[in-house]
């Protein structure tokens, strides 16, 4: 235990708490565009990703990885804030922590591998979509020095990081262009004018609710939605930091310590959050291998804006605006095109009909949900096809059959066979088939009847060691049968 708190927290601490310093600095700026994005005042976004990345770093699964207020979760929400306000966002997000909590404990990180790339790939594109179409209200419509304002920010971005790598250019851009606007003016609108930045701790809160079934009904389907758009987010950036750093973690810690940390998020004043994907890059890319670093990213958060709130308040919209039209165009994954004339016609559709379910839903989870089962389905399909072929061998009859014997390939199976009566004995070979489930076993059985209803002698071959445990559990065949 003592290595291993000491491998975890205090191995290479000085670049591990510049890491985190770096991390902090970049997430202001998001955690502010985030809490536009669901419709509440920034201070909800900033305690979230301050008191998520502090209760992670102790109770999750993942060293090294950034978890905060997200674009992912901040979407979902947007329904319920506009119609029921930000007390019953904190309630959904409390709601959302039991969830995952739950999740957690029945080992839901084993399901992660059940989710195709195709869905994963729709997913990230969706999302990115999403982010994208949030930002056109804070550009479009409102002033030409809102478009100068995006326009440069964008540049910077882009151009900046090709001479200055070690300082965050959204960072740069952030403090450069408010500058700009406090020193010169503009026509542009600030975050101030979204809500009032507190020079303040999270303190403890009960959401201001009714605690009775109608507000159980009002929250639950976007607590649900939030708790595994979280999990789904967060386990995969879980996977990509592994292969980034050739370690391994515990998805189902990671799962329970997602949801303490949404739990007591919700009871702070803050919305739900996950795992970020582009932080925890940039925070593994620093140098940082430990827990220390998200801590600090949390701690140093919370301290800049404590000591900073009231120039956060003159934040130019335009700029965080175009920093999130850069996350959305970094998000979007652009080999998709090139994955489209690559991959089977069923992936495609599957990654497409994701994308356009999550939009025309506005929820992620949904398009996750459809997608895995219309994966399922077609790969039921693929796997169904049973090839049976005959041959006559001295004495006997053989019938061959080669594939995944189940309920949805039996029908397929049984349409290949004649049931007639043959002049030799009948053998039915299956050393290229396995058996799957009782729908198998009733086929054989229904097989064995038909042809011996035409007076033929049948015997049934080469079972594996599986099928033929199962024959003997469910079958109505004699032993006799059995060779």
């Amino acid at each position: 235990m003592k290595e291993k708190l000491k491998r975890e927290w205090l191995t290479a601490p000085g670049t591990n708490i510049m890491a985190g310093i770096v991390v902090a600095l970049a997430l202001i700026p998001e955690a502010i565009a985030f809490s536009i994005i669901a419709g509440v005042d920034p201070m909800v976004g900033l305690y979230a990703s301050f008191l998520i990345a502090v209760i992670i770093s102790f109770v999750g699964g993942r060293p090294a990885m950034i978890s905060a207020a997200t674009g992912a979760v901040a979407l979902i929400v947007v329904p319920l804030v506009r119609e029921y306000g930000v007390e019953y966002l904190f309630a959904a997000t409390i709601l959302m922590g039991i969830i995952q909590i739950i999740l957690g404990i029945f080992k839901v990180g084993k399901l992660l591998k059940f989710i195709p790339n195709s869905v994963m790939i729709g997913f990230v594109n969706a999302l990115a979509i999403m982010i994208f179409i949030a930002q056109l209200q804070h550009i479009f419509g409102i002033s030409f020095d809102t478009y100068i304002y995006v326009i440069i920010t964008i540049a910077i971005l882009y151009i900046l990081p090709r001479f200055l790598k070690k300082v965050p250019a959204p960072l740069i851009a952030l403090v450069v262009l408010t500058g700009c606007y406090i020193l010169f003016g503009a026509e542009v609108r600030t975050v101030g004018d979204l809500g009032v930045i507190e020079k303040s701790l999270p303190s403890f809160i009960i959401p201001d609710v009714p605690f009775n079934l109608e507000t159980l009904k009002i929250i639950f389907p976007y607590s649900l939605s939030m708790a595994i758009v979280g999990l789904v987010e967060s386990l995969l950036t879980a996977r990509i930091v592994d292969n980034a750093t050739d370690t391994y973690s515990s998805k189902n810690k990671e799962s329970r310590g997602q949801g303490i940390a949404n739990l007591i998020t919700g009871f702070f004043g803050g919305m739900g959050g996950c795992a970020m994907i582009g932080q925890s890059v940039i925070n593994v890319r620093s140098g940082a291998t430990t827990r220390l670093s998200t801590f600090t990213a949390g701690v140093v958060l919370m301290i800049l804006i404590i000591v900073f709130g009231d120039l956060v308040v003159q934040i130019p919209m335009p700029i965080l605006a175009g920093i999130m039209v850069v996350v959305t165009i970094s998000t979007f994954d652009w080999k998709t095109f090139k994955y489209m004339k690559a991959a089977p016609r069923t992936d495609v559709f599957v990654m497409v009909m994701t994308v356009f379910t999550i939009l025309l839903t506005n929820n992620l989870a949904v398009g996750v949900i459809l997608g895995v089962f219309f994966s399922a389905i077609f790969f039921a399909t693929k796997i169904s096809k049973v090839k049976v072929t005959e041959e006559l061998i001295n004495d006997h009859h053989v019938f061959y059959f080669e594939g995944q014997i189940f309920f949805a390939s039996i029908d397929t199976m049984i349409e290949q066979l004649e049931f007639k009566k043959y002049d030799k004995d009948i053998r039915l070979n299956f050393s290229k088939a396995h058996l799957w489930d009782d729908s198998a076993v009733d086929a054989i059985d229904t097989m064995v009847r038909k042809f011996e209803d035409k007076g033929n002698t049948v015997y049934v071959d080469k079972l594996n060691a599986d099928s033929r445990k199962i024959v003997k559990e469910l079958s109505q065949l004699n032993e006799q049968h059995l060779t």
